[in-house]
C-alpha cells in the first residue's frame, strides 16, 4: 500500500540501459497510476491531493514506451508533445533534458499535467490491447522536478522589436501567446477583466485540481520576460443581463486598444453558459456552475464575499455530466452537502471502449472522476422538466425538481412514458457546457462571428488567426469555442507565430 492508502503496482525490476527506452519494457512493466490522498482527508480542504510518481516509478513508466515507428501519441496531443523523447529521458534519469523537450512544445506542462484528460494516452500504441503509458503522470513529474530544481527560469529576448501587442484574456491561450510574443521581442500587455491573472484557469478550475500558485509563479516568470499584466480591466462592455463573473474596475474601448497597439489578440474564454429554460428557472437556488465555482476560489485566495453560494447541508443536483459538473460535485462535497446527484442527458457509456473501433481517437466510455469517488449519485438518460418551489417562506426558492427518463430513437430524444419523478433539490447547478464567448467583446471590435457565435478566423498559414478587422486576431475558446486547456495552449502558440509574422514579415516562432 502507498502512503495514501492506495494500492500501487510494484516496480518489477531494476531498469537496464538500451538504445531508446527499454526494448522489452512494455512487456515487463504494468501501468502505474498516481496515488490520491484518502477521501476523508482531502474533503477537509481545497488543496491538491494527487500523489505524483516517485523517481523510480517514473522511470518504469518511461521504460514502458514502445518507441513506435509512428508515435500516435504525438498527433493525439494537441500541442504535439515529443512524448517518446521525454519518456526515454525520464527512463535514463536525464530530467533536465526532459523538461527542455517538454517546454519546446508546451509552455505550461504544470497545467496540462494536472487537468488535461490526456488524449495522448488514448492514442498510445500500447493502448491497442493493453494499458497505455502514463504520459500525463510523467509530464506532471517532469515539470514538478524542474521547478524544484530551479530549471524553470525567465527567458527574456535578446533584442526588442519595438512592436506592441495587446492580448485580451489571461487564460491558457492568452498566457501562451503572451509568453511566445514576449520572447520574440515584442512589448506585450495582457488585459484581464477579473482581479487576478488566469482566466478560467483561475476561476473555473477548483483549487483541489490545480492550486493557483502554479499560475502565480508563471506570471512572475513572464513579468521577468517583459510581459505587463493589467487586471480588473474590461475590454468592451459586459451585457447588462450577463451572469458571467466580472470583477473589473475599469473599461477600455476596442478603439483605444487598436490605436495604442500594433496588434490585438483576443483570447477570452467561452463563458456564456448553456441555460435550461424550464418552468421554475427563475427560483432562488438555481445557478450556473460559473456563478458557484469562482466564488469558492476567491474565498480560498483569502477574499471575503457576501452571500456566497453554499451547499452546506443541502440536497445538490448538478445538471451536466462533464468536467465542470464534476468540479461542482467535488466543491459541494467539500462544503458538506447532504447529498449530491449529477444528471447526464445521454445514456451511460460502456465502462470499456471498443478499442479496435476507436483507437487512436478519443473514446466514448464511462469516466469516473476523483470527485465522483468522493460521493455522488450519477443518473444517466435523464432530463429535467421543471424546478419546483417550496412553501411559505421558501416559495421563491427551489426545493425539488421534476425529471423524466429519456431514450434515443432514430437519433432523436424521446421521453419514456410514465417515468416522471420528483427529487429533492435545495441547490441546482447548471453545468451543461458553454455556448460561446461573451458577445460584447467581439461586437466591440466588429469581429465577424461564425454560426456558433465564436470569432471567425482561420488557422492555416494564409489566414493565420486573423479576423476580418485589421490587426485583430483571435485564438483559443474565443475562436474555436469551449475546449481543453491543451487546445488553448496550442492555439495561443500558433496565434503568436501568426502575430509575429504579421508584425515582422516572418516568424521563427514554432507553429
Amino acid at each position: 500500500m502507498c502512503e495514501a492508502g492506495v494500492a500501487r503496482r510494484p516496480v518489477l525490476q531494476t531498469i537496464e540501459g538500451g538504445t531508446m527506452g527499454k526494448v522489452t519494457g512494455f512487456m515487463e512493466y504494468e501501468r502505474l497510476e498516481e496515488g490520491y490522498e484518502p477521501v476523508p482527508v482531502r474533503l477537509k480542504n481545497y488543496k491538491e491531493f494527487v500523489i505524483g510518481l516517485k523517481e523510480d516509478e517514473a522511470k518504469v513508466q518511461g521504460a514502458r514506451c514502445m518507441d513506435c515507428g509512428t508515435p500516435f501519441c504525438n498527433s493525439g496531443c494537441p500541442v504535439n508533445n515529443i512524448i517518446p523523447d521525454f519518456n526515454d529521458l525520464v527512463y535514463r534519469g536525464d530530467w533536465k533534458n526532459a523538461i527542455t523537450v517538454l517546454h519546446s512544445t508546451n509552455n505550461f506542462p504544470e497545467f496540462t499535467g494536472r487537468i488535461c484528460p490526456a488524449p495522448c494516452e488514448a492514442a498510445c500504441t500500447l493502448n491497442v490491447n493493453d494499458d497505455p503509458v502514463g504520459i500525463k503522470s510523467l509530464e506532471h513529474a517532469i515539470i514538478d522536478r524542474a521547478w524544484m530544481e530551479g530549471w524553470v527560469q525567465p527567458m527574456p529576448p535578446k533584442a526588442k522589436t519595438g512592436k506592441t501587442v495587446a492580448v485580451v484574456g489571461s487564460g491558457p491561450a492568452g498566457l501562451a501567446a503572451a509568453q511566445q510574443l514576449a520572447r520574440a521581442g515584442h512589448a506585450v500587455t495582457v488585459f484581464e477583466k477579473n482581479d487576478r491573472v488566469g482566466g478560467l484557469l483561475r476561476y473555473g478550475i477548483p483549487d483541489f485540481k490545480m492550486e493557483k500558485s502554479h499560475i502565480d509563479r508563471r506570471v512572475a516568470q513572464m513579468e521577468a520576460e517583459g510581459v505587463v499584466f493589467r487586471c480588473g480591466v474590461l475590454v468592451g462592455a459586459m451585457p447588462a443581463d450577463s451572469k458571467v463573473t466580472n470583477w473589473a474596475k475599469e473599461t477600455v474601448t476596442a478603439d483605444a486598444l487598436r490605436a495604442e497597439f500594433d496588434a490585438v489578440l483576443l483570447t477570452g474564454g467561452a463563458e456564456q453558459s448553456r441555460d435550461l429554460p424550464v418552468p421554475g428557472r427563475e427560483l432562488d437556488g438555481v445557478h450556473f456552475a460559473m456563478e458557484f465555482l469562482p466564488q469558492q476560489n476567491k474565498i480560498n485566495a483569502g477574499d471575503k464575499l457576501k452571500g456566497q453560494i453554499r451547499a452546506d447541508g443541502k440536497h445538490v443536483v448538478v445538471i451536466g455530466g462533464g468536467d465542470t459538473g464534476s468540479d461542482c460535485v467535488g466543491t459541494s462535497n467539500r462544503h458538506g452537502a447532504a447529498s449530491v446527484t449529477q444528471f447526464e442527458l445521454l445514456p451511460m457509456p460502456p465502462e470499456q471502449e471498443d478499442k479496435p473501433l476507436v483507437w487512436p481517437y478519443w473514446p466514448i466510455k464511462l469516466r469516473t472522476s476523483s470527485s465522483h469517488e468522493e460521493g455522488c449519485t450519477r443518473e444517466f438518460a435523464i432530463a429535467t422538466k421543471a424546478f419546483l418551489p417550496g412553501e411559505g417562506k421558501d416559495k421563491n426558492r427551489v426545493k425539488a425538481l421534476t425529471t423524466v427518463r429519456v431514450e434515443w430513437q432514430g437519433g432523436k430524444m424521446v421521453e419514456v412514458a410514465g417515468s416522471e419523478q420528483t427529487l429533492p433539490a435545495d441547490l441546482v447547478l447548471l453545468a451543461m457546457g458553454f455556448v460561446n464567448p461573451v458577445s460584447t467583446v467581439l461586437d466591440a471590435f466588429g469581429v465577424d462571428k461564425d454560426a456558433r457565435g465564436n470569432a471567425r478566423a482561420g488557422t492555416d498559414e494564409g489566414s493565420g488567426y486573423r479576423t476580418n478587422v485589421e490587426k485583430v486576431f483571435a485564438a483559443g475558446d474565443m475562436r474555436r469555442g469551449q475546449s481543453l486547456v491543451v487546445w488553448a495552449i496550442r492555439e495561443g502558440r500558433q496565434a503568436a507565430r501568426a502575430v509575429d509574422a504579421f508584425l515582422m514579415g516572418r516568424s521563427d516562432l514554432p507553429r
